[in-house]
């Protein structure tokens, strides 16, 4: 398919190069996305080519139609390197879920992002799942760079000696190691958020824009792992506030969230079609979002926020299968054990063919 993509590409190449063709170019990278995520195992060919095609696609193309080509890649296994690094490189409204998210970017250019990008790309790198050392490492030079920039003198530069004079070299190893540890526990919580209270942030144009895309292409699992990533939530969370399939617990939490009034109507009907009913002069969607009031709103869900995050700090208990006081699980049907027959209610044994 890819193959087939990059001849319908390459013959209009001339005409993406013309003046006034933005809109084109969105549709075509986005094209060329969606042609590539269908490769399950790309060839090294597939990958060249991928490459050869994305970079002036996607420069040429508006940030909102980067953002999603940039999302979509996120949950791809294969990824060019150079490819990763040119999304990783762009604004963090368009890199943050790439550089959170993506399995494909090796260490290498994690480094390289960390040593040439903001401390924005840094926090964004910091909250990925499986950091290696050597990523905790880069993370850790770039935090130091950046907390003793500031206090630099622009006149005169202070000496050596006076800089080791300052501070002994017992608190200053002793501070990095504690850094060097709160960066390994961020690795370790993955995509949880810094914040640890319950306090809900309004929600930012980033994930505006990827909660609007998966419901309106129907990727549940993928608008569930968005809407976590807003909420600061686990996905556990997400999922449970869309099994309401009345949409109330969802448009409770848009709402809650301050998604814009014009996105709430066309994303509930997306992910519910049958709120799309009439109902007096509207439909039912419209009636929901009227009885929802957002202070109260945003209250609920803060509760929601402090239920789950209590319950991820719970830690479970470990019980072996056939162990005596193992709880019950309501999602199974117990098994009878043979003590548990009455001796009286057993059927009488049978021996075949005799009477």
């Amino acid at each position: 398919m890819l193959l087939h993509l990059g001849f319908v590409v390459t013959n209009r190449f001339r005409e993406l190069e013309r003046p006034q063709t933005g809109r084109l170019k969105d549709v075509v990278l986005m094209a060329t996305v969606t042609g590539f995520e269908s490769l399950r195992i790309p060839r090294k060919s597939d990958l060249k080519q991928f490459a050869e095609l994305f970079e002036p696609l996607f420069l040429g193309s508006s940030n909102e139609a980067r953002r999603q080509a940039a999302a979509a890649l996120s949950q791809c296994a294969h990824v060019p390197e150079s490819v990763a690094l040119l999304i990783g490189s762009m604004p963090i409204s368009i890199a943050a879920i790439f550089l959170t998210r993506s399995k494909a970017i090796p260490d290498r250019t994690l480094m390289l992002i960390i040593g040439q990008q903001g401390p924005a790309h840094a926090n964004a790198i910091a909250h990925r799942e499986d950091l290696s050392p050597s990523v905790v490492d880069a993370l850790v030079e770039h935090h130091q760079f950046t907390a003793s920039a500031p206090r630099v003198s622009v006149t005169a530069a202070p000496s050596p000696s006076a800089t080791a004079d300052d501070r002994p070299s017992s608190e200053r190893l002793a501070q990095e190691n504690k850094l060097r540890e709160e960066i390994r526990a961020l690795a370790r919580a993955g995509s949880k958020p810094l914040h640890d209270g319950a306090r809900l942030e309004p929600i930012d144009e980033l994930h505006q824009a990827l909660l609007m895309r998966f419901a309106r292409n129907g990727e549940a699992s993928l608008f569930a792992t968005a809407l976590a990533d807003a909420l600061g939530a686990s996905r556990a969370l997400a999922e449970r506030i869309l099994l309401d399939v009345s949409g109330q617990q969802l448009a409770v939490t848009l709402a809650a969230l301050d998604l814009p009034a014009r996105d709430l109507v066309p994303l509930l009907l997306a992910l519910y079609p049958h709120l799309s009913d009439r109902l007096g002069s509207g439909n039912h969607a419209e009636a929901l979002i009227r009885s929802i009031d957002r202070k109260a709103s945003v209250e609920r869900v803060e509760s929601w926020l402090r239920a789950d995050a209590d319950e991820a700090a719970r830690p479970v208990r470990h019980e072996t299968h056939l162990a005596e006081n193992r709880a019950s699980d309501s999602r199974r049907q117990e098994a009878r054990t043979a003590a548990a027959i009455p001796a009286t209610s057993a059927q009488p044994t049978r021996n075949i063919g005799r009477k």
